[in-house]
């Protein structure tokens, strides 16, 4: 199962997803067939209500790793389908990380959360000229993050990024809070396939609980990546003005398109989807004390 891989994104019109000598074959009304390596793709994004795919297609996907991610009529994820193996490990891993010790997932949330707070610090000095504060926040962040760091940066990074003093992160509304939504799903389904693909479980987190939440390490992992889709949202946001930003295709197209982008980590330029797959290595080694590095985050996240 391969960190690299592309997104494909569903979300005009009609067409049909088969399998074809293991390539999945995209047939649409009025065009030429084409056609994708099963190999090649790590997300598959289906939220056109006339798209329809194989069995074949679907049981190809899985066993190459891939996550497909279903949308509901309100054009955001409602459910997603993960691959069951990945790792050659996977057994001896995932034994564990559940025996992880709770010194340990707080040294790691630790770890996460100033690696977040960083790079929300370094997208506002990117967008704002300042990072108002963060880097200076996110090195008081200690073991476990008693403090909260994680909130109390929040309460400074939303209203900088949107120049906005009244914006707040919502899960239930329009606007750029709805394109944070889409977006973050996406990522959230890539950091998942990563996570299986590396041997862990994506249910078992170091922070984040819940009986019904069956990716909490995925949304572990996932934070310090937001800020990856928080400036793509806030330059969709800026090029509308006065006026709300909407989710339609093209802007689905490219919170999507963001985490296939080259970004630059110590002079490396790499797809985000490949820094992913590192961190989600990383904290697989670190939870089943095979390595007492650091988990790898990229610094900075920004494009070259």
């Amino acid at each position: 199962m391969s960190g690299l891989g592309r997104v494909l994104d569903f979300s005009l019109g009609q067409a049909h997803l088969c399998l074809r000598y293991r390539q999945l074959i995209i047939q649409r009304e009025y065009l030429d067939d084409t056609s994708v390596p099963v190999e090649d793709i790590a997300v598959v994004v289906l939220s056109s209500r006339r798209v329809t795919m194989s069995l074949a297609a679907l049981d190809a996907l899985a066993a190459a790793g891939a996550a497909v991610v279903v949308c509901g009529a309100d054009m955001l994820p409602s459910g997603m389908l993960l691959p069951l193996t990945g790792h050659f490990q996977q057994t001896q891993r995932m034994a564990a990380q559940i025996d992880a010790s709770r010194p340990l997932k707080k040294r790691i949330w630790q770890e996460i959360v100033r690696a977040k707070v960083l790079a929300q610090g370094s997208l506002l000095e990117t967008f704002r000229g300042d990072d108002h504060g963060l880097y200076a926040m996110a090195a008081r962040v200690r073991s476990g993050d008693p403090d909260n760091i994680e909130a109390q940066a929040a309460v400074r990074y939303w209203p900088a990024l949107f120049s906005d003093p009244n914006f707040r992160r919502r899960v239930d509304t329009e606007g750029a809070n709805a394109l944070l939504n889409y977006g973050y799903a996406v990522l959230r389904a890539a950091v998942a396939r990563s996570l299986c693909a590396a041997g862990v479980h994506p249910s078992i987190g170091v922070f984040h609980k819940g009986r019904n939440n069956p990716f909490c390490l995925a949304d572990d992992l996932m934070e310090p990546y937001r800020p990856v889709i928080d400036g793509e949202a806030a330059t969709i946001a800026g090029e509308c003005g006065l006026g709300d930003p909407v989710l339609d295709p093209q802007t689905k197209a490219r919170l999507v398109g963001v985490l296939q982008e080259g970004m630059d980590h110590d002079g490396e330029v790499r797809p985000v989807m490949d820094w992913i797959a590192r961190s989600a290595s990383s904290i697989a080694r670190r939870l089943c004390r095979e390595s007492q590095e650091p988990i790898f985050f990229p610094t900075g996240l920004v494009k070259p």
